[in-house]
């Protein structure tokens, strides 16, 4: 069965897309059977174009991103997730919709590089460096046994990861 998790951010046009983005591409390579969707509270209705330039020069596709609200995953025919991961502080701090399933729900905070200071070059490091950062805690995702831990223990992995 697939191992669905949703990864938010407040306008679904940043980080969450990196990091759906990213966990696709490297489980698709590692053969897993993980799959990643991004969501927004108040999606921006399009994805920053920083976002999908770093996602490019990496070799990742991103043909398939789109900033969408998280309203499509409480659906009753909205896909199965395992796993919700909040990467923004504000989206953190917003009341969610129910997620079918009750998903194991953690929190990566990441600074938004669309609103660091500078030049498009300062911008485009930013979301570099936001996208490594999100890849070294999505490698140590995709390396726990998903399928076999129970709530309580991919709660406290995905936590560590975290470094809670």
């Amino acid at each position: 069965m697939t191992t669905g998790v949703l990864i938010l951010c407040t306008h679904n046009s940043a980080r969450s897309l990196l990091a759906e983005g990213m966990l696709n591409h490297w489980a698709q390579r590692l053969g897993l059977d993980v799959r990643a969707y991004s969501a927004g509270s108040t999606p921006s209705g399009k994805p920053n174009p920083l976002a999908l330039d770093v996602l490019s020069s990496a070799g990742i596709d991103t043909s398939a991103l789109r900033s969408k609200s998280w309203d499509e995953f409480a659906a009753p025919d909205a896909p199965a997730l395992r796993l919700v991961i909040t990467v923004c502080d504000n989206a953190a701090s917003e009341p969610c919709p129910y997620w079918p399933g009750s998903p194991v729900r953690t929190h990566w905070s990441y600074p938004d590089p669309s609103a660091a200071p500078g030049s498009v070059d300062d911008r485009r490091t930013a979301f570099e460096l936001t996208r490594q950062a999100l890849g070294y805690r999505l490698l140590q995702l995709l390396a726990l046994p998903l399928t076999t831990l129970s709530d309580a223990e991919l709660q406290q992995a995905v936590d560590a990861i975290a470094g809670r």
